[in-house]
């Protein structure tokens, strides 16, 4: 596992407040890579920076939710919901009933709305609150959702224990997360790791290895591990473009450092992805009945 500590929680919550506008710029309504096809993911040349992406994204919703069997009607958390995007898409497509929780108060309420303009307020909810303080009762969920929020976790091993009690026996876990490889030989690829840490204010990240593990210590039968990296590494082809074509960076350098920070490693972790150093993986478990 690769650590970074200079990252700090306040600076996170800080980063999504600050920067929700540009994420739902730059990504849409889903923060998240995009899901392309294999073995033939699109070049730069091809993608409809728009619609391309979009539909990536939700691919990549869907997926993992005919992954982990999502039924109607059923309790699902979503952690780290961002601005709810997978939450109301997962509400309206799937039928169940969705609690998002998020560090930051500005994307709480940017996803309440949402909600409400979707028609999904009635099934879904979302509050502000830390994973790793969050406290719900033994058994409260069927399924319970992460996609790209364990990277910011500074103890994921305390997480995934306290996860798996909210979930009811037979229940399931899927997490989409940023992965350190598996074998990071040389210091160049350990830099390369260290840098994404640093820019995306992740204190740490684990490879694929650490989270089965985690899972299993937290009582879970881990079921499926899925290795996406060539299929989301357009994600960042495509947010390389659209910083360079919008000139965003120069509105980031009127909010502060860190956000400029956030889009100069764009190019960072593409780079990460062709070298190997980082991976992007998704991981099925169950609660035993």
């Amino acid at each position: 596992m690769i650590s970074c500590p200079t990252v700090q929680k306040e600076v996170i919550r800080s980063h999504y407040n600050l920067t929700t506008l540009f994420y739902r710029l730059l990504w849409g309504r889903h923060i998240h890579h995009g899901l392309w096809a294999e073995p033939d993911a699109p070049s730069t040349s091809q993608i409809d920076y728009g619609k391309s992406s979009a539909v990536a994204q939700q691919q990549l919703t869907e997926t993992l939710a005919e992954l982990l069997g999502v039924q109607p009607d059923a309790d699902l958390l979503d952690v780290g919901c961002g601005m709810g995007g997978s939450s109301i898409h997962l509400a309206k497509t799937f039928g169940c009933q969705v609690t998002g929780i998020t560090l930051s108060p500005v994307q709480r309420r940017w996803a309440a709305l949402e909600a409400h303009w979707r028609g999904q307020r009635q099934r879904t909810q979302f509050l502000c609150q830390d994973a790793e303080t969050a406290d719900f009762p033994d058994a409260s969920f069927d399924y319970v959702w992460s996609i790209e929020c364990t990277e910011h976790l500074f103890d994921k091993r305390a997480f995934f224990n306290k996860a798996a009690s909210w979930l009811r026996p037979g229940g399931s876990m899927a997490i989409c997360a940023w992965l350190a490889g598996d074998q990071l030989e040389t210091e160049e690829a350990r830099q390369q790791v260290y840098d994404v840490c640093e820019g995306f204010f992740c204190p740490s990240l684990g490879n694929a290895t650490d989270y089965q593990s985690w899972m299993e210590n937290a009582g879970l039968e881990f079921e499926a591990y899925h290795n996406w990296t060539n299929r989301v590494a357009p994600t960042w082809e495509i947010c390389r473009q659209r910083v360079q074509k919008t000139g965003v960076r120069w509105l980031a350098r009127l909010i502060d450092r860190n956000t400029v920070l956030f889009l100069d490693r764009f190019e960072t972790i593409l780079q990460a992805y062709e070298t190997g150093a980082m991976q992007y993986g998704c991981f099925i478990a169950r609660k035993p009945l």
